[in-house]
């Protein structure tokens, strides 16, 4: 896996910047816009994903039009931090389709949640689930996401 981003030349960097925006970019139309051949955008779109530096070809989806208008942004504090605990916690987290997003973070909470919902009723019962019914969880803070300013995954490539 590439863990370093000295790794990527100046063409990875335009090829990864291209398809950050539309992975739908065909080869031939990134070899136009960079001044490769197409058949060398291909070998290193191949090898990007060997390395792993692409994870993922996905399709983002406006989770008002599949009936999922809520965003909910919720800091969670654990009542121990055993690491079988927290493992435990990251599990179930990982295999809840609601959670868009979960991260292990420093500070005043122990992990932070993004979360989609079709209306309040449908997050309490998930909080119902993942909360109240686990007895390592301390707390949790919920924020409703109001205007969704800006959503996005892109990396930013410098190049150079």
């Amino acid at each position: 896996m590439t863990n370093s981003n000295s790794q990527l030349d100046n063409f990875d960097k335009k090829i990864l910047n291209i398809m950050q925006r539309s992975n739908r970019t065909t080869t031939e139309q990134i070899a136009e816009k960079i001044g490769l051949s197409a058949a060398a955008v291909q070998r290193r779109i191949k090898r990007l994903r060997e390395q792993k530096v692409i994870q993922a070809d996905v399709s983002v989806i406006n989770p008002k039009a599949v009936n999922r208008p809520m965003t909910l942004i919720v800091q969670v504090t654990l009542e121990r931090e055993r690491a079988d605990l927290m493992d435990d916690f990251k599990k179930e987290m990982k295999n809840n389709d609601i959670v868009q997003q979960c991260y292990y973070v420093t500070g005043s909470s122990d992990f932070i949640l993004l979360i989609t919902a079709q209306d309040m009723e449908d997050y309490e019962a998930f909080t119902r689930r993942a909360f109240f019914d686990n007895n390592n969880i301390r707390n949790f803070q919920t924020n409703v996401v109001m205007d969704s300013v800006k959503v996005g995954l892109t990396v930013p490539m410098t190049e150079g």
